[in-house]
């Protein structure tokens, strides 16, 4: 990605952006992004390939990317992949909270219950989420915006110029079916980013988050094709929903992360949700 193909003109020069879930399709995009703005990133992931690959990606294109391999649910982790960044790269400025996901054993069967559906075994009801699965998806997505926060934010504190995005989702404002644990985390992610945006707004750092609407990537996929590559019928619905009678771009992103991030553009911008969606949040349904 080159700068004249970004959406605004703002620019990173010099500063230290680290990306958790940075071999991710969405956060992978806005790795680059970063980077093409001037940014020298750290592309942090559960997998190093999965990171490695990304920051290749960035370094093809001659711009500055290491990777680093990250649990974001592990203290420890994060804390040497931060003495590696700083060692590599220096202080970071800016921190993307990416890291997330959903887990099948954390979604319902049905988006209704029905009375018998909690005698069938071939179903699974509310009454059968596994609470291991829904206490991983909560963890990941709201524990695992909160350490990597914890960590990396200690070298901005009293800087200028320094902010966290968060990546929240639709889910927060509105629950979608089948989807408890991930809906109740992102709610949490964006209640978090609102409290950390004031805890921290006498230290200079400010905090913020987008929350995308429906994007088709390899984490639902499941739930919106069919093995034969037909849409399944929450993908109708969806679609339905949504007033631009579309998926997202994951390209359609980067304007708005780049906005957020930058102190020239939006400096007196912290606490902030906000929605990338479509109207899919503005849509009543009639």
């Amino acid at each position: 990605m080159r700068f004249e193909d970004l959406p605004l003109g703002v620019t990173f020069d010099g500063k230290v952006v680290a990306v958790t879930g940075g071999g991710g399709v969405i956060c992978s995009m806005l790795c680059q992004a970063l980077a093409a703005s001037g940014a020298k990133v750290a592309v942090l992931d559960l997998r190093l390939e999965s990171a490695e690959r990304t920051a290749k990606a960035i370094r093809d294109e001659g711009q500055v990317a290491y990777g680093y391999e990250a649990n974001v649910l592990d203290a420890e982790s994060l804390k040497k992949a931060h003495e590696a960044i700083n060692r590599d790269l220096g202080k970071i400025d800016i921190l993307i909270n990416g890291a997330g996901g959903n887990n099948a054993r954390a979604n319902t069967d049905k988006e209704y219950y029905e009375e018998g559906d909690i005698d069938n075994p071939e179903l699974k009801s509310f009454f059968d989420l596994d609470p291991n699965g829904v206490s991983f998806v909560f963890n990941l997505n709201f524990l695992g915006t909160l350490l990597p926060t914890q960590e990396f934010s200690k070298d901005m504190l009293g800087r200028k110029g320094c902010s966290v995005l968060n990546i929240s989702s639709m889910n927060a404002f509105t629950p979608l079916t089948k989807i408890p644990a991930y809906s109740g985390a992102k709610a949490a992610v964006s209640n978090f980013t609102k409290w950390l945006a004031v805890h921290f707004s006498k230290v200079g750092i400010r905090v913020n988050a987008i929350a995308p609407g429906f994007f088709s990537t390899a984490q639902n996929k499941n739930l919106l094709w069919n093995e034969d590559g037909t849409p399944t019928p929450r993908t109708g619905k969806i679609i339905a929903a949504t007033p631009m009678g579309r998926f997202g771009e994951v390209e359609e992103l980067v304007g708005a992360t780049l906005f957020l991030l930058s102190d020239a553009a939006s400096s007196f911008i912290t606490g902030v949700v906000l929605p990338i969606d479509g109207g899919f949040s503005s849509y009543s349904g009639v």
